[in-house]
């Protein structure tokens, strides 16, 4: 008598990373139908407007399915392949369907239309449209491609990628690989990170520079980029949605200044601290508001927004940043601002916020009314810290006219789930922790 055998399938979908993403690209399958593949072991890379990264087979078993062509975009949730899971897995066959190419595909897609910067060199879009680098790699064949992200890391950092080392199936250069080179030959140390966060919007004024005739501009075909249409669509939505209120206040930064040299952190650092202890004092602001569905969350995973320059910007998340100190939250910023820029950040990274911070005083501006990131319900916006003449009052209640650093807080709350008065207590409560630190 036969043994019973049973078989299950296993989708593998596009996942969903960060609100704002709505769809992928697959920039490469790291299986053919009939591998056997471990669960957590990579299946796929995919590109969105926020992250590349890497797709972790749901469960183990034998590739039976896949669904999506190599530079394929498909919105989140689509199934993108499918695993055979249990006893018939064992005896699946080793070829059921072909495997999308990659060259093959890159050989039928269109050429995207060439960007060109002031310089009249080509610029990173090109790169990381996936056009192939010129020249052999070692041992590599001729004219051989690269995945979108491995061209725009390279492109963003100089990285010859004829002169790298492909650890991949074939010698195919990973991203892994380039970020090795990256890290490895200084590139990524030599570039200043751009600052989250400044004391002062003034700067000297830029030596005058002999006129020239300025070169005509170039666009690109196709108007806005895909992440600048994802990150409209999701501003766009989050106002037809909330009912977005700003609430700001002034705080006195002279403790901060003060203790910040101290510690040698950026204020951001205390701005945050500050907010996640308003957070628990006030926790209606910790909330998501899905429709009419309202959920106050126990962690505070706070979202810090960084600026990828021309490629728009992105919310890396802290998980769990209740838990961490002062110097704790400032390793923590530097480190998702840097993943960030350098397009290492996971689905991880970038999911689960519950409130959001975005700081965009290092350009001098002091007020500004920033939009929810729904589902959130709150986001504070941390202006510029600049010396003005304030009112002081002393001990003994006198007034005197003195020199401070001040800066302007804004929070954009969502009148569905909050009230001005909460809203207005929540900003006291941070300012109240800032300006009574420990001199």
């Amino acid at each position: 008598m036969s043994s019973l055998r049973t078989e299950s399938l296993v989708d593998v979908t596009m996942p969903q990373m960060g609100v704002s993403v709505a769809e992928g690209t697959v920039v490469a399958w790291r299986v053919a139908v009939g591998d056997r593949i471990e669960a957590e072991q990579t299946i796929c890379d995919i590109s969105t407007d926020k992250i590349d990264t890497e797709v972790p087979a749901p469960a183990t078993g034998v590739v039976a399915e896949l669904l999506v062509d190599v530079d394929q975009t498909v919105e989140v949730g689509v199934v993108m392949a499918r695993i055979a899971t249990g006893d018939g897995a064992a005896g699946a066959p080793a070829e059921t369907q072909p495997a999308p190419a990659a060259a093959a595909s890159a050989q039928t897609q269109p050429a995207p239309a060439a960007a060109v910067s002031a310089e009249g060199e080509p610029t990173a879009a090109v790169a990381a449209a996936g056009a192939p680098a010129a020249g052999p790699g070692r041992g590599d064949a001729p004219g051989r491609r690269y995945s979108p992200v491995v061209s725009r890391i390279a492109a963003e950092h100089g990285v010859d990628l004829s002169a790298v080392r492909g650890t991949g199936r074939g010698g195919r250069v990973r991203k892994q690989d380039v970020l090795a080179v990256v890290n490895g030959n200084g590139h990524a140390a030599a570039a200043e990170e751009p600052p989250l966060h400044i004391e002062s919007p003034y700067r000297p004024d830029p030596p005058a520079a002999p006129r020239a005739p300025a070169a005509p501009a170039v666009v690109a075909d196709g108007g806005l980029s895909r992440m600048r249409r994802q990150i409209g669509q999701h501003m766009k939505r989050s106002l037809d949605t909330a009912a977005t209120c700003t609430t700001w206040a002034e705080v006195d930064m002279s403790r901060v200044q003060a203790a910040r040299r101290t510690l040698g952190v950026t204020a951001l650092a205390f701005v945050a601290r500050a907010t996640i202890d308003a957070l628990r004092e006030h926790p209606a602001l910790n909330a998501w508001l899905d429709g009419d569905d309202y959920t106050r969350c126990e962690d505070v995973n706070l979202g810090i927004a960084v600026s990828l320059g021309d490629d728009g910007l992105i919310v890396p998340v802290i998980h769990r940043a209740h838990e961490l100190s002062v110097e704790g939250l400032a390793a923590r910023i530097k480190d998702i601002a840097r993943r960030a820029r350098s397009r290492e950040l996971t689905a991880d990274d970038v999911q689960g916020g519950t409130f959001t911070i975005t700081n965009p005083g290092q350009f001098g501006s002091i007020m500004a009314t920033p939009i929810i990131n729904l589902p959130q319900v709150g986001i504070l916006d941390l202006e510029a810290i600049v010396k003005r003449p304030v009112v002081v009052t002393d001990a003994d209640g006198n007034d005197s006219i003195a020199i401070r650093p001040m800066t302007i807080l804004g929070l954009s709350w969502d009148h569905r789930a909050l009230d001005g008065a909460l809203s207005a207590q929540f900003l006291a409560t941070v300012r109240r922790r800032l300006e009574d630190l420990p001199a």
